[in-house]
């Protein structure tokens, strides 16, 4: 009787260990960036370094967990009730939410702050993908889809009223998701088509909605100094900092903790952590890093590209979005190339919510990968000895 070899599961150790270094990289760069600011308001060097090492030590052991022992498909159970719960948080936000940097993001409950923006990224890629799943082929047709994207469009919509970054990243993710699931491409190259022309005509886009009230006031002001920063020199001061940092870095860059702009970049540990990592380790050490992001993609789409089934496939797709996306977004504030938008530089911006979630959608990719079945060592042998015998 032939031996039954048990099937092999698939455990992706190169994305588990590359987030790992890069967020080990971003405690680093922290305390390098935020030492001198902690010290001048906490009196302790290390106060935001050892309050992200907490956050990013609970994410760790929470994406190990989840990844280990809870199936993805559990994620279908609770996905209704996370997304109707997330949306009324944001609701939330309207009412009771705290200020900051001119607007209300964070809501305070028991004495934690959060970002109620940061879990509605998650709620979306869970319905997105479930509802992609469960209408199947019909996503191809127009009704559903529009059905899909309507899931997308409402959260997008309440978040950019607060959070214009998070709203672009959230209606990013939901197009890119509907993008690979259905055939017909002629909508997404009308929308490509209707962004480009956004990006292209923002100055005067600004100017007409800032006549009609459309958006908040430090948001119209952040896109007219993008264009025009001689004229808006208080919402510039930031981003000139950083192109300054960038700019001094150099090839190899002053040296680790050599930063000088840190010291009059506000809260350099945040939005425009890439400007002090091009400055102290130069463009060696910005280029070092984007390829940690692309190989961290990369391991992502060969993941959806081998899942289980379709949900677990879509799931993939919609962290590997959100991760790129935030991660370009940002970079591209860093250099100037869009408007100042307040959006985090993935697993090194200091932020505890955004730490915890982006671990636990990567709890929720090493999931799905621990179910990808490899080929059992009976079949390979067979297929050995098939090729033997006929030489």
């Amino acid at each position: 009787m032939e031996k039954k070899k048990k099937m092999k599961h698939f455990y992706d150790y190169s994305l588990l260990f590359s987030v790992l270094f890069l967020t080990g990289f971003g405690l680093v760069m922290m305390y390098s960036a935020s030492g001198y600011a902690a010290q001048s308001k906490w009196s302790d060097a290390m106060y935001f370094f050892k309050r992200q090492a907490v956050f990013a030590g609970a994410g760790i052991v929470g994406m190990l967990f989840f990844s280990r022992f809870i199936d993805y498909h559990l994620l279908t159970v609770v996905n209704l009730p996370f997304y109707l719960v997330s949306l009324l948080l944001l609701f939330l936000t309207f009412l009771i939410g705290v200020a900051s940097h001119g607007s209300a993001r964070w809501l305070n409950i028991g004495g934690i702050g959060f970002q109620p923006s940061e879990l509605m990224k998650i709620a979306v890629i869970l319905m997105i993908a479930v509802q992609i799943t469960h209408f199947g082929y019909r996503i191809n047709e127009t009704q559903y889809a529009a059905q899909v994207l309507l899931l997308g469009l409402l959260p997008m919509v309440l978040v950019a009223k607060t959070n214009l970054s998070t709203g672009i990243i959230i209606g990013g993710i939901t197009v890119i998701m509907l993008f690979i699931a259905v055939k017909n491409y002629l909508h997404f190259l009308l929308l490509g088509g209707a962004a480009g022309a956004i990006y292209i005509f923002a100055y005067p886009l600004a100017r007409f909605l800032e006549k009609i009230h459309v958006l908040q006031g430090y948001q119209i002001r952040r896109i007219l100094a993008w264009k025009d920063p001689g004229s808006y020199a208080d919402e510039t001061f930031q981003t000139l900092q950083g192109l300054y940092a960038i700019g001094s870095g150099g090839i190899f860059g002053k040296g680790l903790g050599e930063s000088i702009q840190k010291f009059l970049m506000p809260e350099a540990q945040n939005d425009m952590i890439f400007t002090i990592i091009c400055e102290e380790l130069g463009l060696f050490g910005a280029v070092s890093l984007m390829l940690i992001y692309a190989f961290i993609i990369y391991r992502m789409f060969d993941i959806a590209r081998n899942a289980r089934d379709l949900f677990g496939s879509m799931l993939v797709i919609g962290v590997m979005c959100h991760v790129s996306l935030q991660a370009i977004l940002n970079i591209a504030v860093a250099t100037n190339a869009i408007p100042n938008t307040g959006i985090t530089l993935p697993f090194i911006s200091y932020g505890g919510t955004s730490l915890l979630l982006l671990m636990g959608e990567i709890g929720i990719v090493l999931s799905v990968s621990r179910q990808i079945e490899l080929e059992p060592e009976s079949v390979k042998g067979a297929e050995r000895e098939a090729g033997s015998a006929k030489r």
